[in-house]
């Protein structure tokens, strides 16, 4: 087995200690987002080790004081960093019931485990973890051949309600501590002055004014970064406010105002074909044997997209002793620190980052940017704490968005309706520029309006053989011959991009999976039908046949009143497999009701049952929200969508009724699900609306124009 955290931290005292006061003290490099994952590697410790959960504590994201996992990112927690607790639990068992046999004089067979409690069965005697481990801890490196104790048992059955999810009280009731809410003596407010857009530079301020206000402590100007200090968080706003009436900005180039479609294609771009995925048997080649009969091209299209996180980012930074402390709600503390030890020069030695948490946010939003505001700050306010919060406007005009996407596919039919080929091409910037080491550059924000700027690099290097994720879920997990899929990865683009949530699959399954449904139209076999037909993994046809069944989905087929639609994708064809149902309405005006949706999750081992609804409904929603309205607006000028009324969510009245079925394989390995909803939602969604109204959306969002729109041209 290769789990490359327990590669880089092999031994037990890497990950967990046991305390004098009977609690198992857990440490994690991934970080709570929102997705529960501290619920369930608390959960997983405590059944591998026999012990209360009560008694495990767990802490995340730390550089001083936990493992390195890099980003919580990419929905691998559970697959790695989850795997990697299992392991080091269970061996840390094994070592100390082999420790217990020695102190009471018995075989390992003879003796019971009870919260941490050790008995020997024969005699009665009794040893604790606690009484077995001394302050050196258990000082051994993990070995793979132990016995796990989840391994084949399904906790699904079992009352959910025994874990109860520790925050859920506090966080209603407003008792949890975010980073917004966090307080260190004598802590200063800070605000940055942004540009007024992307190309702006600062050619001069006048500081004096704005220094003579009441609370100003300080004004900092380095090139055109610009920001203000003091005490009272409302006076340091007020200041910053003038402070930005009296900044003049020289505005030195354009936003591209030629349309996104347009730049996609004639860009440069650097373009791969994939190799075939290590789970397909199937060759990818666009030699073809014999001429189709039928064929069909089309094309889909998604604007650029915001993470639009509730909370704005925030960070606190204290520089004093020659260390400096960031505390981030960032989803890499590591790549963090080694970014901000790149912009100001300072020894990775004598950074701390530590991980607080803040709005749920999947993907690159402002956090990392918020941090480096911090610091650059508090080198300057040595010995006092900065406080660093966005506002609503900064967040949306300067957060890294998702990219634009293009995509394109044709394929051919043979006289009996069976797929010969099919080709694919995607269009798309990357959808991972995050901040870490890199040598040509800086992907955060701050550093590149210095005077001494770290410019964003100009381009970014393929990762993961997937061309900075614009390739997740290109190859369909149907089996079909002869498949022709390129990916090209277009840059320069108009506005800033990293990652979000899904990177590109969100597009490449509303490609692959509204196509699939054009397919069943035109040659007139239903759309399940046909997906059963080219899918040869078996948990994928249980997980459609079951979610399909639950949904009467033959039945809503038929229902002349309301739109039915099917999505379905396994996240990067290797993690959880996802199957979206939706029933909905259209009014006249063209607005799309989504009134019901079951969801299927085939996520390996379930540990934590809750965790897992939670991703799926809240990915859905998410998805949902995307699909049916999100945009980011901007022309030359900048951008357009400043607040909540020119970026609009989903509101509360818009959700559906949510039924969500899920398949657990207890011994089966865990697989990631914080991203495979997003995907298949959108499809269903797009589904729905041609079964219902005949009319196919081919571009997102499904907002009631572009319906119109589509229904004017189809001649519906």
């Amino acid at each position: 087995m290769i789990n490359e955290s327990l590669e880089a931290y092999p031994k037990i005292n890497d990950w967990i200690s046991f305390t004098e006061d009977g609690v198992v003290d857990v440490r994690s490099g991934k970080v709570e987002i929102g997705q529960r994952i501290t619920s369930a590697f608390r959960k997983i410790v405590s059944f591998e080790l026999e012990v209360d959960i009560a008694r495990v504590y767990l802490l995340c994201g730390d550089t001083r004081l936990t493992p390195d996992e890099g980003y919580t990112a990419a929905s691998c927690s559970m697959e790695i960093g989850g795997t990697a607790l299992r392991y080091v639990a269970a061996f840390a068992k094994k070592q100390l019931l082999t420790m217990a046999a020695d102190r009471l004089a018995c075989d390992i067979g003879d003796l019971n485990v009870d919260d941490g409690v050790i008995s020997n069965r024969l005699d009665g005697s009794v040893v604790t973890y606690w009484d077995l481990v001394d302050e050196n801890g258990i000082d051994q490196s993990i070995n793979f051949d132990v016995e796990l104790k989840l391994h084949q048992k399904s906790l699904l059955v079992e009352d959910e309600n025994q874990l109860s999810y520790q925050r859920s009280l506090e966080i209603a009731t407003g008792e949890f501590c975010y980073i917004h809410d966090f307080i260190l003596d004598d802590m200063l407010h800070a605000r940055i002055v942004r540009p007024p857009t992307y190309h702006s530079r600062l050619e001069s301020v006048e500081i004096d004014i704005v220094e003579s206000m009441a609370g100003v402590r300080q004004v900092i100007r380095d090139g055109s970064f610009l920001a203000v200090t003091g005490e009272n968080e409302y006076q340091v706003l007020k200041a910053s406010n003038r402070l930005a009436s009296v900044a003049k900005w020289k505005q030195e180039s354009d936003i591209s105002s030629i349309p996104i479609e347009d730049q996609l294609l004639q860009k440069p771009r650097r373009s791969i074909s994939l190799e075939v995925h290590k789970n397909q048997n199937q060759p990818l080649t666009k030699d073809l044997t014999h001429h189709p009969t039928q064929t069909l091209g089309v094309r889909y299209k998604r604007p650029y997209l915001m993470h639009a996180a509730i909370g704005p980012s925030c960070a606190i930074a204290l520089f004093d002793d020659n260390e400096l402390i960031v505390w981030t709600h960032s989803q890499g503390v590591y790549p963090l620190r080694d970014a901000i030890s790149f912009v100001l020069k300072l020894d990775v030695q004598n950074i701390r980052v530590v991980h607080l948490p803040g709005a749920g946010c999947y993907g690159h939003n402002g956090a990392d940017d918020a941090a480096l505001d911090a610091a650059l700050l508090a080198c300057r306010c040595i010995g006092s704490p900065i406080r660093v919060a966005w506002s609503r406007k900064d967040e949306h005009c300067w957060e890294p968005y998702g990219s634009a996407m293009l995509v394109e596919i044709e394929a051919g039919l043979d006289e009996h309706n069976n797929l010969i080929y099919w080709n694919y091409d995607v269009y798309s910037d990357a959808h991972v520029k995050r901040p870490g080491p890199n040598l040509d550059g800086s992907q955060l924000l701050a550093s590149w309006h210095l005077e001494d700027s770290f410019p964003q690099p100009e381009t970014t290097v393929p990762w993961n053989n997937i061309h900075l994720g614009l390739g997740f879920n290109a190859i369909p997990l149907y089996e079909i011959p002869n498949r022709n899929i390129n990916l090209h990865r277009v840059e320069p683009l108009p506005l800033r991009v990293s990652a979000l949530r899904s990177l590109g699959a969100y597009t490449n399954v509303f490609a692959i999976e509204s196509f699939m449904d054009e397919l069943s139209e035109k040659i007139n076999q239903d759309p399940l039908e046909l997906r059963l037909r080219y899918l040869s993994d078996e948990r994928a046809k249980e997980l459609l046949e079951k979610v399909c069944n639950v949904a009467d989905w033959h039945d809503n087929r038929r229902n002349e009143n309301i739109g039915t639609g099917l999505g379905f994708a396994q996240y990067d064809n290797h993690r959880s497999y996802a199957v979206v149902v939706v029933n909905i309405e259209i009014d006249d005006d063209g607005t799309i009701h989504c009134r019901e949706a079951f969801l299927g999750g085939d996520t390996g081992q379930i540990i934590d049952p809750a965790g897992v609804r939670c991703q799926l409904e809240g990915g859905f929603l998410q998805s949902l929200s995307w699909s049916l309205g999100e945009e980011v607006l901007y022309d030359k000028e900048g951008i357009r969508s400043q607040d909540w009324e020119t970026y609009k969510l989903l509101a509360y009245s818009q959700i559906p009724t949510i039924e969500t079925i899920l398949i657990d394989r207890p011994g089966m390995p865990f697989l990631g699900c914080g991203e495979t909803m997003q995907g298949p939602t959108v499809a269903a969604i797009a589904n729905a609306v041609s079964n219902v109204i005949g009319v196919r959306l081919r571009e997102t969002p499904f907002t009631p124009e572009r319906v119109q729109a589509a229904a004017w041209e189809s001649g519906n």
